[in-house]
């Protein structure tokens, strides 16, 4: 077999997984509905594909370069919008602020860690540019460990490690067609329109 037919027998088996996953994903989500259960099976099926590391090969999906903290790989989305996979690489040291989705979230690793904080509004909400929030949980996404959100659950990463993350990213609708996310700041205790410029699917 040469390189290219290795390659392409690569990438048919990681369609047919993601295809597959993606099937009994959308079973979950018609059958249960978006609880934290549901996104907690969803979860369970991510890491099945994530354990597949044979699938991700670093020449199928390399890591950023010097001058980029991180990229992001299109793998599969469906033509409504939803239901969009991505393959994450950010190397180590990306911060970002907290932020919500206005989607479900789900994340797990093939190879690398990232801390997720997550938080809950302390504030009333009567002032729409003010926000106070209270970190409640952190979790290391590694392999076998990751994380499900609910649409509006705020959460903020930090890479940490000595190599760029290879993390799947899924959500119930693209990030590209998501609108209204929030972005808080901390120290100012601001809230506003979030937008991650750097191209990182968080």
């Amino acid at each position: 077999m040469t390189v290219a037919e290795a390659s392409n027998s690569i990438a048919d088996q990681r369609a047919a997984a993601i295809a597959d996953m993606l099937a009994r994903v959308r079973e979950i989500e018609r059958a249960q509905g978006v609880t934290r259960e549901a996104l907690n099976d969803m979860r369970e099926e991510l890491y099945k594909l994530a354990a597949r590391k044979e699938l991700f090969p670093k020449s199928d999906f390399p890591p950023p370069g010097v001058d980029t903290p991180n990229i992001r790989y299109l793998l599969s989305e469906d033509s409504d919008r939803r239901f969009a996979l991505y393959m994450n690489s950010i190397k180590p040291g990306k911060l970002t602020d907290p932020h919500n989705h206005t989607t479900w979230a789900i994340v797990a690793a093939v190879e690398g860690e990232e801390i997720n904080r997550f938080y809950e509004r302390t504030d009333d909400g009567s002032d729409p540019g003010k926000a106070a929030l209270r970190q409640t949980d952190e979790v290391v996404v590694r392999p076998g460990v990751g994380v499900a959100m609910m649409p509006d659950d705020i959460h903020s990463i930090a890479v940490v490690g000595d190599l760029p993350t290879l993390h799947l990213h899924m959500y119930g609708k693209s990030l590209d067609a998501v609108t209204d996310r929030l972005g808080f700041n901390l120290e100012a205790g601001t809230v506003d329109r979030y937008n991650d410029k750097s191209g990182a699917a968080v």
